[in-house]
C-alpha cells in the first residue's frame, strides 16, 4: 500500500507493523509512534499484574529495522506511560530500550508527546530530542499531535501523527466484537489549517484577508498540507480509540478528538481512508461508521 508521495518523498507503511518508512532521495527514515514503555506499572494499582513487555516491544522494532533497513529512527512521541512522573520501570526498561536500538540504529530523534515529560533524563546522551512542535523529513512534516504544529510544517503536503491510537470496532452476526488496528489517511483543508495556526501563533490578520498569502508574505513558506495521516501506536498492547464509533457530524467527531489540528476542523474525517496493518483499504470512515 502506498499512502502519500510527493516531491520525491516516498511513504511506505512496514506491513504487517505499525511503523512507516520515509524515503526523500536516498535518504531512508523509518518512523513510529506510542511506546508507552512502562505502561504495566500503571496497572499494578488496579490490582492487575501483566509481566513487562518491554523485549516484545524491542525484538519488533529491531525485526523492523532489520528488514527496511532505515538511516535514522523518528519516534513520535509518547516514549514512556505515566505523564507527570517517572515510574521505577520506565528508569529502568526506557534506557535499556534506547541503548539496544542504537547498537541496531546509530541516529535516533524522539518528538516529545503529551506522555514524555522529563524524558530527557531518561535517554542516552546522543538520543536528539525534537521540538513538540515537530520536524520535517522531505515533504512530510512528523509530531506527536497534542501539540500545534511549527508554522514551518504547514509547507509540507503531508502531516503526520500518532497520539490517536486510531482502532475501528465492529460487531460479527453473532454479537462478537472484533477491534482492529488501523492507518487513518484524512484530506486536510490547508485555508482553515493555516488559519487557526496563524491565529494560534498571534499572527494578527483581518477576516477578509487571505492567510495562505498572510502565511507566505511574513513566513515565507507557501502553505502544501493535503493530507493528515495518524499511526496507529506501535504498542498494541494497549488498545485504542474506536474511531467508527464516533458521531460523524462535523461538531461531535472533533470534539471526541483530541489534538489541536484534529480540533481546527481542517480534518475532512468523513472522506478519511482506513487501512489495517497489512496494507487493506477497507473504506471511507463516512461507510464505515454505519456498519458498527
Amino acid at each position: 500500500m502506498l499512502m502519500a508521495e510527493g516531491n520525491g518523498t516516498l511513504l511506505k507503511p512496514v506491513s504487517p507493523y505499525a511503523a512507516l518508512l520515509i524515503e526523500h532521495g536516498s535518504e531512508r527514515v523509518l518512523a513510529v509512534s506510542d511506546i508507552h514503555l512502562g505502561w504495566e506499572a500503571t496497572l499494578i494499582e488496579e490490582g492487575i499484574h501483566v509481566p513487562s513487555q518491554t523485549n516484545k516491544l524491542l525484538r519488533r522494532l529491531e525485526r523492523i529495522i532489520s528488514i527496511t533497513k532505515p538511516d535514522s529512527l523518528v519516534i513520535l512521541g509518547d516514549i514512556k506511560h505515566t505523564i507527570e512522573k517517572i515510574e521505577l520501570e520506565e528508569w529502568r526498561d526506557v534506557p535499556i530500550f534506547f541503548e539496544k536500538i542504537r547498537g541496531k540504529i546509530p541516529h535516533i530523534k524522539v518528538i516529545p508527546g503529551n506522555h514524555d515529560g522529563n524524558v530527557e533524563v531518561l535517554l542516552p546522551e546522543d538520543i536528539e530530542v525534537a521540538p513538540q512542535q515537530g520536524m520535517i523529513v522531505g515533504d512530510v512534516g512528523l509530531l506527536h499531535g497534542h501539540t500545534w504544529p511549527d508554522i514551518k510544517l504547514l509547507g509540507c503536503e503531508t502531516l503526520i501523527i500518532g497520539h490517536i491510537h486510531p482502532t475501528i470496532t465492529f460487531r460479527d452476526p453473532i454479537g462478537f466484537r472484533i477491534t482492529s488496528q488501523v492507518w487513518v489517511k484524512a484530506p486536510c483543508d490547508r485555508v482553515t489549517l493555516v488559519r487557526s495556526t496563524l491565529r494560534h501563533y498571534n499572527v494578527r490578520f483581518k477576516r477578509d484577508e487571505d492567510p495562505k498569502a498572510i502565511l507566505k508574505s511574513m513566513f515565507s513558506i507557501e502553505p502544501r498540507v493535503k493530507s493528515l495521516i495518524i499511526m496507529p501506536s506501535f504498542n498494541d498492547f494497549l488498545g485504542g480509540r474506536a474511531i467508527n464509533r464516533a458521531s460523524i457530524a462535523r461538531d461531535v467527531i472533533f470534539k471526541d478528538f483530541i489534538g489541536p489540528v484534529l480540533r481546527s476542523g481542517s480534518v475532512n474525517f468523513e472522506r478519511a481512508e482506513i487501512y489495517l496493518l497489512d496494507g487493506t483499504f477497507i473504506g471511507t470512515l463516512d461507510r464505515l461508521s454505519v456498519l458498527e
